[in-house]
């Protein structure tokens, strides 16, 4: 039995049509994964659905349970049991996580909040969730994984019979993944209803019982996961064949460009604990140098250390086309040649609320202005330059980049450090949070830069990633390089062992 259908939806914004006569059919109590490029329609569909986007915005018809509703505003929404959990976290951090789970719906007596029973209740929904921490933890405290959880007890507290999760396992670890995974799984079995927004599709294959494709604001395909594969989804994503979902290029390195030796760093509060362990690597011209690893190992903190951005102290040398170089902070990374694509764009790549031209040129505004005064005409060259160059999708050039899909913000943080024209470019999670068309395009980019002789660190969480695109992959475990693999005798077993302290 259907226990949702959208029939016909059609929204319009200003000059756009982001979807256009999309039809959607979910059984109850399945897994149903809606996948699609960014700028697809899933999130503006499910926004429709949640109420975000009231009755009387869009053209269509929403059915639950086969009978016909219009929904207001999310309240209206939640009363006939639809909750979304989006990719940032609607949660009040200085709450505890019972005040969250209940707000705006605390239980009371004669207008009194009953605090005993709120948090009573709170702890019957963290179990049904799988959360063994005290109701009257504050949310901040807790990491995002235990916050994704509290987000869907809250959820599940105003008893949702269908659950929408929007990229929900972009900023987990792999052991967060798996305990999410879990929990949907018993969900399922409760007869809950999961729509599943993804782009990951090892995790779309692992959990969903069917896939719906958008693609340009239309629905291209609903399909059964045992009767498809990642390959066919993907290519209907695009709407072309990706032939190589990786498309390696054999580099030819040149001169060694950065050496590394014995570099400790230590962390920024626990002074005695060092994070980077005596470790020494070099980088050539023109090469990919994977480093793979667990979350924590470390790798993170040791590029963000070598690009200046780090807190903790750190010591030994690093040597750029052979001189010796100290980095301070980041200014100093800049002057020898260094670049950081950071793993989270949002906070540390992006000025979310200035433009695309703006946000490029802000790294290297020597390059645009004279006597501290910046020259329109130089901001606007630099800035469409990159927009070409890259193939950013964006209506100008003034476009808050904040208003920007994932793949297309990853695109202006990218131009703005190739401004700078780096010897060293360092990609941490370069591919995260964006879609498989502008994986592709990014990767075919990295290509391009090291065969123009730009050396490339990339640290990756997706071995599969970590595999396609490196020439040299350097292993990290506890704060250590343990291992270091030419590509052709590198597997995922082999880099999994060596990261989980393995011979």
């Amino acid at each position: 039995m259907n226990v949702l259908e959208m029939v016909n939806i059609s929204k319009e914004f200003p000059g756009v049509k982001a979807l256009d006569d999309v039809n959607f059919k979910v059984l109850k109590g399945e897994i149903h994964a809606l996948c699609g490029e960014n700028g697809a329609g899933k999130s503006t569909l499910m926004k429709v659905l949640s109420g975000l986007y009231p009755a009387g915005t869009y053209v269509g018809d929403i059915l639950i349970g086969g009978v016909k509703k219009q929904f207001h505003n999310i309240t209206d929404a939640e009363k006939a049991g639809i909750a979304i959990i989006h990719q940032e976290l609607a949660l009040v951090k200085d709450m505890t996580v019972g005040e969250n789970i209940f707000l705006g719906a605390e239980p009371k007596k004669r207008g009194m909040i009953q605090w005993d029973e709120l948090y009573h209740q709170a702890s019957q929904w963290l179990n049904k969730v799988g959360l063994r921490i005290s109701p009257d933890t504050r949310i901040g405290s807790l990491g995002i994984g235990q916050q994704q959880l509290v987000e869907i007890a809250k959820a599940l507290s105003k008893h949702t019979q269908i659950l929408i999760l929007d990229e929900p396992t972009a900023a987990l670890t792999e052991s967060e993944v798996a305990i999410l995974m879990g929990i949907l799984n018993q969900l399922r079995s409760d007869g809950v209803t999961c729509v599943y927004i993804s782009h990951k599709m090892p995790e779309v294959f692992a959990l969903a019982d069917s896939i719906t494709v958008l693609r340009d604001g239309r629905t291209i395909a609903t399909l059964n996961r045992k009767e498809t594969n990642d390959d066919q989804v993907v290519s209907l994503m695009v709407g072309r064949e990706l032939t190589e979902r990786y498309p390696r290029m054999e580099h030819t390195p040149g001169q060694i460009v950065l050496e590394v030796r014995d570099y400790l760093v230590w962390h920024p509060e626990k002074r005695n604990q060092k994070v980077i362990k005596d470790v020494s690597f070099s980088l050539r011209q023109g090469e990919i140098l994977g480093i793979a690893g667990l979350m924590g190992a470390g790798r993170t903190e040791l590029v963000s250390s070598l690009f200046g951005a780090y807190e903790g102290k750190a010591s030994g040398e690093v040597l750029v086309e052979g001189k010796s170089v100290r980095i301070r902070k980041v200014a100093d990374a800049i002057q020898a040649g260094i670049a950081l694509v950071s793993e989270d764009r949002k906070r540390q790549g992006l000025v979310m609320g200035m433009d695309v031209k703006t946000n490029t040129t802000m790294a290297t505004m020597g390059k645009v202005s004279r006597w501290g005064v910046i020259n329109d005409n130089e901001e606007m060259k630099w800035g469409n330059k990159y927009v070409h160059d890259l193939k950013t999708k964006t209506a100008s050039l003034e476009t808050l980049v904040g208003t920007l899909s994932g793949g297309n913000q990853q695109k202006v943080v990218i131009g703005k450090w190739l401004m700078s024209d780096p010897k060293i470019l360092i990609m941490d999670e370069p591919t995260r949070g964006i879609d498989v068309g502008a994986k592709y395009e990014i990767y075919h980019l990295m290509n391009r830069l090291a065969s123009q002789g730009v050396a490339i660190i990339m640290i990756s969480s997706e071995l599969p990633e970590v595999l396609g695109m490196s020439d040299r992959i350097l292993v990290m475990s506890e704060g250590r390089f343990v291992r270091e693999f030419h590509w052709r005798e590198a597997t995922q077993e082999n880099i999994m062992q060596a990261a989980t302290g393995g011979k």
